[in-house]
């Protein structure tokens, strides 16, 4: 939009950096470019006004694919006027010269202009693939032929318009066909996600087997172990035992070869003692030898006396007498 002011019969005009400004007075070209500021007569003046900066087209359409499925698109074409003169004179971008807007909608013709241009390439090319292929292959096939049909579309180029980009957002389906095209993914998924689920409980049964079975090993080891200790603690056992029979074995010959030896010491010292002592009494009964039996009988019953404890009373009856007296005879015969 640009600024008018008024004075008198005159108007002064002063544009924006990015407008491109033609005024003809009289079928003349009288100004032309961009940022134009000047004075003209609105009786006699056409003044137009063309943007030259960058303009963005949102797109929002629908599509019939090769199975007949609807399908939505939505796109953003950016597009600029890189020949103002030229558009000017295909569209009219003529500006009121009191109010200083355009009389008409020149950027709703470029718009309806490039929403048909590019929804019939998009259309081109998804009516002859399926909805499952296009929404697999994603935005990119569509953005791709939009901008080529775009690029080389004679009309576009002829009106002086230049395409800058093409972004395609997203295509959708309707909604139960996208729930319906996404049962099988999602299916897939809680498959992958179970068979995770799955792969790591029997990782983790593993490991507990592992675990249990180095456990099984340990107490494996350990009675094995333990066992061998029993035994050598068994063999120890034995072996003490035998060195405790054959210490005791040894102590007990040594004890009775002691004994032995101790019982042959008395007895040959009691036998020496005995054959002195024999000797004694040989020597002491020799004077005795040549003596009658009643001389040594009274010599006995003398040494009997002498050794025999003090009697106070002795009775001697008749009949003792008379063995004794009968005895005495016998021996004197």
């Amino acid at each position: 939009m640009a600024d008018i002011n008024r004075a008198m019969f005159l108007r002064h005009m002063r544009c924006a950096p990015n407008m491109y400004v033609e005024h003809t007075a009289k079928a003349k070209l009288v100004h032309s470019g961009l940022a134009q500021s000047f004075w003209f007569r609105p009786l006699t003046a056409s003044v137009s006004e063309v943007p030259v900066d960058d303009q963005q087209l949102p797109l929002l359409f629908h599509a019939r694919t090769l199975d007949f499925q609807d399908l939505t698109v939505q796109a953003t074409v950016t597009y600029r006027i890189i020949d103002p003169h030229t558009a000017a004179g295909r569209i009219d971008f003529g500006i009121d010269p009191d109010e200083g807007i355009w009389r008409s909608r020149p950027l709703d013709q470029l718009a309806g202009l490039l929403t048909e241009s590019a929804q019939q390439h998009a259309l081109d090319l998804l009516s002859g693939t399926p909805l499952r292929q296009a929404l697999a292959d994603g935005v990119s096939p569509v953005r791709e032929r939009i901008a080529v049909g775009l690029t080389g579309d004679r009309r576009l180029a002829e009106t002086g318009l230049e395409i800058v980009d093409v972004r395609v957002v997203a295509l959708r389906s309707e909604a139960e066909m996208e729930r319906a095209l996404q049962t099988p993914l999602r299916e897939q998924v809680q498959q992958e996600a179970d068979r995770a689920t799955y792969e790591r409980r029997a990782v983790a049964v593993e490991r507990e087997r592992a675990i249990t079975e180095n456990e099984l090993q340990s107490q494996i080891e350990l009675a094995r172990r333990e066992e061998q200790l029993v035994d050598q603690q068994g063999r120890n056992a034995r072996k003490r035992s035998t060195e405790e029979v054959a210490a005791e074995k040894i102590r007990t010959e040594a004890d009775a070869e002691r004994q032995q030896l101790l019982a042959q010491t008395q007895a040959e010292a009691t036998r020496l003692v005995g054959m002195a002592q024999a000797e004694v009494d040989a020597a002491a009964l020799t004077p005795y030898r040549d003596l009658d039996q009643a001389t040594v009988l009274g010599l006995a019953l003398k040494e009997l006396a002498a050794n025999m404890p003090e009697i106070g009373t002795l009775n001697l009856t008749p009949d003792v007498l008379t063995q004794v007296l009968g005895r005495l005879a016998a021996d004197r015969k």
